[in-house]
């Protein structure tokens, strides 16, 4: 039996590895600030679990020997990083320093949640790990995008100058249970405007794209990676690719309602195209996503509608 530590534990993504792990016999150490974790997401987990309330721009000291770190403590939706974009670029660097300085004192390898910004709005496509990016460094998704590729940086600095473990993931969308109803995302708005019968906004045209994983997909990924020998970067997304509308009108037909759809401005810096290749992925760590679309959608609809 291993002993993780799970910064973010009690957040959408960070709660089903949390319940992976278990599942798997582990000791499980979850930490978070439940800025935008909930306690409720962890409620029922079986096996030896442990919730520490903990933000991570603070030092953490952990007496037991940990022997896996995942990292996912940030705000990832640009409602909420962008609430407080000082404090999102700490948790990415002073964070990220003291998660590495865990890492480092333990001895354990550490898991790195980055993500599809580091491309920015990008001009290439799909966006295979060798891009570089195309980022606004003072925009205002520039807390987050910036701040995520630093911490790619300190763990690769961290690697190189103290040999410690390090997996970097670059996460692109993800849906399913436990997302945060007010968490500004597309599928949790667009599941939510409908269940209420109000109209879907749309931000721009709705021909911009997103490539959608759902999240069970998501956590293989990870749990592939970190017990890998593949450092990263590596993709970790559904590299199927739709539209904007074409997702608000798969929702109006699963969640069958009369919402109709509106347009506005779309937001500075939002990407036009986000699609993975997961060329890396499936080579190295043997992973591709199973979860079609209307299956992952159907999933979370009866989530929302629960949580009603």
């Amino acid at each position: 039996m291993a002993t993780i530590l799970v910064t973010g534990g009690a957040g959408f993504i960070g709660s089903h590895l949390c319940a992976a792990l278990l599942a798997q016999g582990n000791k499980v150490l979850c930490v978070d600030n439940l800025f935008t974790g909930s306690k409720k997401n962890i409620q029922g987990l079986d096996g030896d679990f442990e919730f520490i309330q903990h933000d991570i721009i603070d030092p953490l000291f952990i007496e037991e020997k940990v022997d896996q770190i995942y990292n996912l403590a940030c705000p990832a939706s640009p409602t909420h990083y962008q609430h407080n974009p000082i404090r999102t670029v700490k948790a990415n660097t002073i964070g990220m320093m003291h998660m590495l300085g865990l890492a480092r004192k333990h001895g354990a390898r550490i898991l790195q949640a980055s993500t599809s910004e580091v491309y920015g709005d990008p001009r290439e496509h799909p966006q295979q790990e060798t891009y570089w990016g195309n980022v606004n460094p003072i925009g205002i998704r520039s807390c987050y995008d910036e701040g995520k590729r630093v911490a790619e940086t300190l763990c690769f600095d961290y690697h190189r100058e103290h040999n410690i473990e390090i997996r970097v993931a670059r996460i692109f969308n993800t849906y399913g249970p436990n997302m945060a109803a007010d968490d500004g995302r597309v599928v949790s708005n667009f599941i939510v405007q409908a269940l209420a019968g109000k109209p879907i906004t749309i931000y721009g045209t709705g021909k911009q794209t997103r490539s959608f994983c759902y999240v069970s997909d998501m956590v293989a990924g990870l749990l592939a990676l970190m017990n890998s020998d593949e450092r990263g970067p590596v993709n970790l997304g559904n590299p199927g690719e739709f539209t904007v509308l074409e997702l608000a009108e798969n929702i109006i037909a699963l969640t069958n309602t009369k919402s109709e759809i509106v347009f506005q401005e779309l937001p500075a810096d939002d990407p036009q195209q986000r699609q993975p290749d997961i060329t890396l992925a499936n080579n190295k760590l043997g992973w591709q996503p199973t979860v079609q679309l209307e299956e992952g959608l159907k999933q979370t609809i009866a989530y929302f509608t629960k949580s009603q």
